[in-house]
């Protein structure tokens, strides 16, 4: 497990089906996340409980705040490979309660320590909505700077919306 100041990251468990199946069905959760197909709960269980370990080309945490030790949010690295030292990093927070209150920070600061200096990552990347004024600030208050745009290749509801891609190198990190 990663411990930040706020945070801890923790593997998912068969357990935390239920969470995700709740945040899931909250459109203001999923907003900005890649349209997902609706599952049920009996789905998501199954998948939770066939979930594939942790890997150094897929790793995926829970985040808990380590005063209440409830899981708000998940964070992960994807397509990772040893070859190009570069993955791709994943966040949401599902707890709305929680929104605004520094855990995404601390946990994608905790994340990408663990990539960089576990993983001896070079360079990790993300693509955000461009409307996504506060996880632009977050990622930029990090140290991650804007590499290029990918123009209405969103989906949001009732339009198209640009992505944009920014990457954090190794000894950028704020």
């Amino acid at each position: 497990m990663l411990t930040g100041e706020r945070i801890l990251l923790r593997p998912l468990e068969p357990e935390d089906a239920d969470t995700f199946w709740r945040w899931h069905n909250d459109p203001e959760v999923v907003r900005w996340l890649e349209a997902d197909y609706h599952e049920s709960l009996a789905q998501i269980r199954k998948r939770f409980a066939d979930r594939k370990p942790n890997s150094y080309s897929n790793v995926v945490f829970g985040i808990e705040t380590l005063a209440e030790g409830s899981l708000i949010g998940v964070v992960g690295l994807r397509d990772a490979n040893p070859e190009n030292a570069r993955a791709e990093l994943d966040i949401y927070i599902g707890e709305k309660d929680h929104w605004g209150g520094g855990f995404g920070t601390d946990a994608m600061r905790t994340l990408c320590r663990y990539g960089f200096d576990v993983m001896r990552l070079h360079s990790i990347a993300l693509w955000v909505v461009a409307e996504n004024e506060s996880a632009l600030h977050l990622y930029k208050k990090l140290g991650f700077r804007e590499d290029g745009r990918h123009r209405e290749s969103f989906r949001g509801v009732g339009r198209w919306h640009d992505m944009i891609l920014m990457s954090l190198l190794e000894g950028e990190l704020i």
